[in-house]
């Protein structure tokens, strides 16, 4: 069953529903107004059938007025048979038990079929008491009831009817543009997904539910161009060192060459290996990176620890690289040290960094300064370097992206994009600020333990954890 279909059903069972309420309220209270009136003229004929008894002697029936049916009937105190119009049988069965509950101040009603009969009692004045019983057939209210039955029930079928059709309406109108939002949708695909939904209503709900689908469109092409564009940088990158190869492998088999000569190529062909290496490791950590921040695995790790062992991994492989660590302020407590997160790709982050500033100053120098505010650590990475221009520094945290200046040093473009994104999924930013000749600042801020007690505990950090592991060989580059 569609949406259409159950909301006119709803629209009108609940319409149905109240008029059926409202019907059987109307025909109920019009029955009881009925029973008053009848009651009231059936009193009212036995209190002038009494009084002109006791003044004429006599009833004359011409004089009174004509009810279907009726008789009158009057008792004594002792329940005997003072008077009973036309010498006929009681329709009713009164009981003595009826007639004492008949008293001056309240009558008694009773019914039988469409027979009804009212008790009431009358003193006269010399201290003589009656009970008169009047009875007869409501023909006329009962004729207006039936008929007012007729027509609440006539017009009920007829409302039904006629809110069926206005519920289909009015639900057609209503998701109409869903209809709307539904054929956009379905005409949106990869060839054109720059395309936005268009709703007629920019107030309701669904005008927000189209924003929210826009919102979503817009990250998907922007992970779709992302993504191609990642996919073509790859493969540009990974198609330079294979066409190198594959050059120096058919040229040192089209001729016999000297053992030496055989060692040089080889070591060629090594170098490209290497580096083919770094950049395979360099997409394998930022796929890691820009996979769900749930499947990382969070751990209790100390900043400074990090930091050395950062250190640690670059001068081992380059000792000519200068890395000078200092602390600003350090906390009291040793806790404060200690921050959530993923301790490889943090030590990834900063090794990029650290490795870019010394890669691309001329003294191979970098300062690493380290502050403790409140619920937060700042990292300050500065070098001397040649600096980056204004043009470019928009975009160096892009994947692949080098400046011109840069194409002469080796490396890829994915260590800037790759420690972005760490550094956002641990919750922290970064920032740079570069002048050309002057040299480039990196400064990231990171909430540390304190502030991440409520995720550490939903991801179920055990409070021993183990040594910091080896940082995976990224090869970072700007």
């Amino acid at each position: 069953m569609n949406i259409r279909t159950r909301l006119t059903l709803l629209f009108v069972l609940m319409v149905a529903s109240i008029l059926l309420l409202f019907s059987v309220s109307v025909y109920y209270l019009y029955d009881q107004f009925r029973q008053q009136e009848f009651e009231q003229r059936l009193e009212e004929k036995a209190l002038t059938t009494v009084r002109l008894r006791e003044d004429v002697g006599e009833v004359p029936q011409a004089d009174l007025p004509v009810i279907t049916n009726e008789q009158i009937t009057i008792y004594n105190d002792r329940g005997t048979v003072l008077y009973n119009e036309n010498n006929t049988q009681p329709r009713f069965p009164i009981t003595p038990s009826f007639l004492k509950k008949v008293s001056l101040k309240k009558a008694q009603y009773l019914r039988l079929d469409d027979i009804e009969a009212v008790g009431v009692r009358y003193q006269t004045q010399h201290g003589e008491s009656f009970i008169i019983v009047s009875s007869g057939n409501d023909r006329y209210g009962f004729s207006k009831l039936d008929r007012l039955r007729q027509i609440l029930i006539f017009g009920w079928i007829l409302c039904l009817f006629i809110v069926g059709i206005a519920g289909y309406l009015f639900a057609t109108d209503a998701l109409r543009p869903v209809s709307e939002l539904i054929a956009q949708v379905n005409a949106i695909s990869a060839t054109n997904i720059h395309e936005r939904l268009r709703v007629g209503r920019q107030r309701d709900e669904l005008a927000d539910l189209a924003r929210t689908f826009n919102a979503l469109l817009s990250r998907l092409e922007e992970a779709f161009v992302s993504q191609k564009s990642f996919v073509s940088h790859a493969s540009h990158e990974l198609r330079t060192p294979l066409t190198v190869m594959m050059g120096q492998i058919e040229v040192t088999r089209f001729q016999a060459r000297s053992t030496d000569e055989y060692e040089v190529a080889f070591d060629g062909l090594l170098d490209e290996v290497k580096n083919m290496i770094r950049l395979v490791n360099g997409l394998l950590d930022l796929a890691r990176a820009s996979s769900d921040a749930a499947a990382l695995k969070y751990q209790p790790v100390r900043i400074d620890e990090l930091l050395w062992q950062a250190q640690s991994q670059i001068t081992h492989k380059r000792p000519d690289y200068q890395i000078d660590i200092d602390f600003d302020n350090l906390p009291d407590q040793e806790e404060d040290l200690v921050l959530v997160g993923e301790e490889s790709l943090l030590q990834t982050a900063f090794q990029n960094l650290m490795e870019n500033g010394c890669k691309y100053s001329p003294d191979g120098r970098v300062t690493v300064r380290i502050s403790f505010e409140p619920g937060q650590v700042q990292l300050t990475i500065s070098d001397k370097g040649y600096g980056i221009s204004a043009t470019d520094l928009s975009h160096i945290f892009e994947p692949f992206y080098r400046s011109e200046n840069t194409m002469t040093i080796k490396g890829h473009g994915i260590g800037l994009a790759l420690t972005k994104r760490i550094i956002e999924l641990h919750r922290g930013k970064i920032s740079v600020e570069s002048k050309v000749g002057v040299g480039t600042t990196f400064r990231i801020t990171l909430p540390i333990q304190n502030n991440l007690k409520s995720r550490a505990s939903s991801l179920r950090i055990e409070p021993d954890y183990t040594p910091a592991r080896p940082a995976l060989q990224a090869g970072g580059h700007r």
